[in-house]
């Protein structure tokens, strides 16, 4: 877009360092309204004499009219209001806004064992616990096996079901089970999470993957950001805990695979920010860090929903 001339002159007053101070705006947008003026009078009067002939014209064109000048004056000058103040408010430290995540959470270590968290991680905004956590590039992952977190879906907190069927049964309605079992889930209906769909599960060999289990921070992600020194019933506990597991849509389950926030987001944007705070309770709860990309995706994740609070881990009463 070419700006008018005044506006152009206009554009440059940007520039000038009197703008900095609420005072020196206010004289620079009066500078401004008067140069704004001043090219609207002048093209007004350039247009006078046409506006006059067309006042002859017949219906077809008053039908049709032709554009006014003035309105792109004045979006010149609304766009122009906008950079003085956008630039007033970065320079004078209001803008980009950063919302207070509140006090750090209260943390206790509980006694080690087979269905506990690594740390018991009180209430706060994830916001606020994100900023404890350690900043780091991942570790190498060469030598990362599934089986460094234990066997597949055990029973870890001891109530006589494997953690995949209890969290289907925890995540879906209309749940039923197979027949003389109180823990095989046989199907049920999903709310799925990441998409905003409904899936229907069956239990069998070509239907029970539309279902899947899928760790929120993903093993292989758990296992470059500090799980490494984690002892094996830590990482046990990590692997099946309840923070760290949502039953899922099959395709999109596959479709994260290890990414983190940086790399992949639930489709489902109304979703995004429990995501995120499950992923950073999770994190806090195991002594996991964050790598510089995934703290600045969970952080515009949580710049829409500020006071979205931490969940705590799923062995906890």
């Amino acid at each position: 877009m070419v700006l008018p001339k005044g506006s152009r002159w206009a554009l440059f007053l940007w520039t000038t360092p009197l703008w900095t101070t609420p005072d020196a705006l206010a004289a620079k947008l009066l500078d401004l309204r008067q140069l704004v003026k001043g090219v609207f009078m002048a093209r007004h009067a350039r247009l006078l004499p046409r506006r006059t002939q067309l006042r002859g014209r017949q219906r077809r064109d008053t039908l049709h009219p032709e554009p006014r000048a003035p309105t792109r004056t004045m979006a010149v000058f609304v766009i122009i209001v906008l950079a003085l103040l956008t630039g007033w408010l970065h320079s004078s430290g209001r803008w980009p806004f950063e919302p207070d995540p509140g006090p750090p959470p209260a943390v206790a270590t509980p006694p080690a064992a087979l269905g506990q968290p690594v740390l018991v991680v009180g209430s706060a905004s994830a916001l606020a616990i994100l900023q404890t956590l350690p900043v780091k590039g991942k570790a190498a992952r060469n030598n990362y096996d599934r089986s460094a977190f234990g066997e597949a879906w055990m029973d870890a907190d001891s109530n006589g079901c494997d953690t995949r069927n209890d969290i289907l049964r925890r995540d879906m309605t209309a749940v039923k089970f197979t027949a003389g079992s109180r823990c095989l889930v046989a199907s049920g209906t999903l709310a799925e999470h990441y998409t905003g769909k409904e899936v229907a599960f069956k239990r069998g060999k070509d239907t029970s993957g539309a279902v899947q289990i899928d760790h929120v921070v993903a093993l292989g992600n758990a296992w470059q950001t500090g799980a490494q020194v984690l002892t094996t019933v830590q990482r046990q506990s990590l692997a099946n805990d309840p923070l760290n597991l949502l039953a899922a849509d099959g395709p999109a389950n596959q479709e994260k695979s290890d990414g983190d926030a940086a790399t992949w987001l639930p489709p489902d944007k109304k979703f995004r920010c429990h995501y995120v705070a499950r992923q950073i309770s999770l994190k806090a709860a195991y002594r996991l860090w964050v790598t510089p990309a995934e703290k600045a995706a969970m952080q515009r994740v949580l710049g829409l929903c500020p006071k979205q609070q931490s969940l705590p881990s799923g062995y906890l009463p």
